[in-house]
């Protein structure tokens, strides 16, 4: 296929758009990690322990569950929890997340955040793809 001045321009732009996007979310995402880190911190030890992280979750938790069933749909979760994660947050398979399976999937996705298995999680882990999962599940 020839490409004429026009069509590479085009073509130009159409892949610098989403390298634009890129490059922003992932400036954004060290300071978004650190503020993050202030807000599940209570103790300001510039970590964030399983503790704390089930206390962030447990709140999110019951402003996420509108319509007190005690339990989130994936309409209430709002793709917290991806697709493919479903069947380990849901193991009873009833298609809604209890306070429970919520906390153990936090858990879970904690451990794997924790690359160094010191227990606790800093900036530079929640940074990292797991890191970003478990913001997801703690922070509105």
């Amino acid at each position: 296929m020839k490409l004429t001045p026009v069509k590479t321009l085009a073509l130009a732009s159409l892949l610098a758009i989403p390298l634009s996007l890129v490059m922003v979310a992932t400036s954004a995402s060290p300071a978004f990690a650190a503020s993050a880190l202030q807000t599940l911190d209570p103790d300001k030890d510039r970590t964030v322990d399983l503790n704390e992280a089930k206390t962030a979750a447990s709140a999110l938790f019951d402003k996420l569950e509108k319509d007190k069933d005690g339990t989130l749909d994936r309409k209430e979760m709002h793709g917290r929890i991806p697709d493919a994660d479903w069947a380990v947050a849901d193991p009873d398979n009833d298609k809604t997340i209890s306070k429970d399976e919520y906390l153990a999937y936090v858990e879970a996705v904690f451990k794997k955040a924790d690359a160094d298995n010191d227990g606790t999680l800093d900036a530079k882990e929640l940074k990292t793809p797991a890191g970003r999962a478990l913001l997801r599940l703690l922070m509105k």
